[in-house]
């Protein structure tokens, strides 16, 4: 079973490459958030990613999926995905009831929110490992590992008592342990394949300079951007000849509504010591072809609009002055 994972995993891996996406491991998990604001009303959130790519979403307080992606079923049949959906559903129900049973025995103050995150991460060379953490107000409180729920230390003494409660559900457990070790990685390993075209394609960036805020007296900010690449993976950095910019700062990498990327990177500088800088660009898609901005290049266009400008006033005034002489020659003709 692990070399056969093996061997997939490193057919499906997009580009197929150390230069992807999905870099080992890859994950894919489930995340439920759910806002209790009384005994009587609840509001739920959930999403699906496969690494930082959302797959899938649920309707507010329903369990009908949406599937964000054509590919975004894998290669499951209809009968698996709602077998799959009902468990889910089943689950995060029974969670509810749980925790509208003994709100008062586990001292739960309403409003209180609850998060959950279930899935599997996948290694080229070691088996999956699936996971289930539940979170309580933004902190750990507790965790399935090994056919178990174990409190997280932040939890205290709720957390042990949610968890004896729990284990006490031994069906329940190994219900949640099949879906972990053995339907997860194989609906990643098949959204893989189903989505390979999608994942493993490539999209050049479009690079362009800009000045930033100023950062002080005879100082400059010089900004390079980056967007519309994928995969998300990229090498930026401000340059002088071939010695990178130590200053050169970079922001996240934040995602464009194409599911492709965008990144900012600036450096300060003296005013003085801009001239001969330049933003250099490294991405799988260009082909070992660096995009290279230099930033007296971008600068000048507007040196060269100026002196447009003044060309025009120049010979306007000319034009005037010639005009006017024209015309005081022929009235004293």
């Amino acid at each position: 079973m692990l070399f056969l994972q093996t061997a997939l995993l490193l057919t499906l891996l997009p580009c197929g490459n150390n230069e992807n996406d999905f870099q080992e491991p890859i994950t894919f998990q489930i995340i439920r958030i759910s806002s209790f604001y009384s005994r009587f009303f609840t509001q739920s959130l959930g999403s699906a990613w496969l690494d930082e790519l959302q797959t899938h979403a649920w309707e507010n307080n329903s369990d009908t999926v949406i599937y964000l992606h054509p590919w975004s079923k894998g290669n499951f049949s209809d009968e698996e995905l709602i077998e799959v959906e009902n468990i889910l559903h089943t689950f995060f129900i029974r969670l509810g009831q749980a925790l509208y049973n003994h709100a008062s025995q586990w001292q739960l103050e309403y409003p209180f929110e609850l998060q959950v995150a279930g899935g599997c991460e996948m290694h080229i060379r070691d088996a999956s490992v699936g996971f289930v953490r539940v979170g309580y107000q933004g902190s750990d409180f507790l965790s399935f590992q090994k056919n178990l729920w174990v409190p997280s230390p932040e939890g205290g003494n709720r957390a042990k008592l949610v968890c004896a409660l729990f284990n006490l559900y031994q069906g329940t457990q190994e219900i949640i342990h099949k879906l972990l070790s053995d339907t997860c990685p194989r609906f990643l390993l098949s959204l893989l394949d189903a989505g390979k075209a999608y994942l493993q394609r490539q999209v050049r960036p479009e690079a362009w300079l800009s000045p930033g805020p100023s950062p002080g007296p005879g100082l400059l900010t010089l900004v390079c951007h980056v967007s519309g690449f994928y995969p998300k993976p990229i090498w930026v950095m401000w340059m002088r000849g071939e010695q990178e910019q130590q200053g050169t700062q970079r922001s996240d990498v934040l995602p464009n509504a194409d599911g492709t990327w965008y990144l900012r990177v600036s450096l300060n500088v003296e005013a003085s010591e801009a001239s001969g800088l330049s933003c250099r660009v490294r991405h799988s898609s260009l082909g070992g072809q660096d995009i290279i901005l230099y930033w007296d290049q971008h600068s000048s266009p507007g040196w060269v609009i100026l002196a447009v400008i003044v060309s025009l006033v120049l010979l306007a005034g000319l034009a005037f002055w010639l005009r006017k002489s024209w015309s005081t020659y022929v009235s004293d003709a």
